[in-house]
């Protein structure tokens, strides 16, 4: 996958594909990330990307013009491309809109905004989306864009060392994940559940999905399903019933 960020502090976003799993994708052939700055796209000595708001009022303004020089300039290098700005106003960014996007056919380009936002006129000419990663304020898109990249970039063929590893993540299903172990057996005083011992692949299938029920309904009750099936609703009813769940 081609992504393309547009951003006037570039060595920032450069920092997310030189390590783990970006930087993975990367040396496989699997993402390719250019960074263009908006700066080289101004015509005065001071490389002036901003100016003041109309109406008034505190902060800055981005200029349309070199934004725009800037996603034709990506544009080149990712023909095709769907421009997504990094907007506190956008679709909050879900999973599945991940999934959705690493499945994309066309390149990305992130436009990562500064100060009090760009020009609203640029916006309704040039981005195709805006996504949001929280409803809390950034200095800027920057760390927006990573957090993109970075879970765009797991989800591409080849990069994890599990095939199933993406599949079984929260929210990948709609729920939170369920609890993890590893060695020692013992920690602390507590064993590692003994289902997770039985070599029972199906028991341990059906606990993990009761835990991953459970765990979704006390921490995240806006995720659950608005209807179960029956096999979910006796898990549920068990995991309320049952002492095996770190929670309980």
């Amino acid at each position: 996958m081609d992504i393309a960020v547009i951003t006037i502090f570039p060595e920032l976003v450069a920092s997310v594909i030189e390590s783990g799993i970006p930087r993975k994708a990367r040396d496989l052939g699997r993402l390719r990330v250019e960074l263009i700055n908006p700066r080289d796209f101004t015509d005065d000595e001071r490389r002036t990307v901003d100016d003041r708001p109309y109406g008034g009022g505190p902060g800055m303004v981005m200029k349309a013009e070199p934004l725009r020089k800037a996603i034709q300039a990506a544009r080149a290098l990712c023909p095709a491309a769907k421009v997504i700005y990094l907007s506190p106003q956008g679709e909050q960014l879900k999973q599945q809109r991940v999934s959705a996007l690493a499945q994309e056919d066309q390149a990305l380009i992130l436009l990562a905004g500064r100060y009090e936002g760009i020009d609203e006129r640029l916006i309704r000419a040039e981005v195709d989306a805006e996504i949001s990663i929280g409803d809390y304020v950034l200095s800027g898109g920057e760390l927006a864009a990573m957090v993109v990249i970075d879970a765009v970039a797991r989800l591409l063929p080849d990069v994890l060392g599990h095939a199933e590893s993406a599949a079984q993540d929260s929210f990948s299903d709609g729920l939170l994940d369920c609890p993890h172990y590893t060695r020692p057996e013992w920690l602390d005083g507590e064993r590692v559940p003994e289902v997770l011992l039985s070599g029972n692949h199906a028991a341990i299938a059906r606990w993990r999905r009761m835990q991953a029920l459970g765990r979704t309904a006390q921490r995240r009750p806006d995720l659950m399903p608005e209807s179960l099936n029956k096999d979910d609703l006796r898990l549920l009813a068990e995991y309320s019933a049952s002492n095996d769940g770190i929670d309980d």
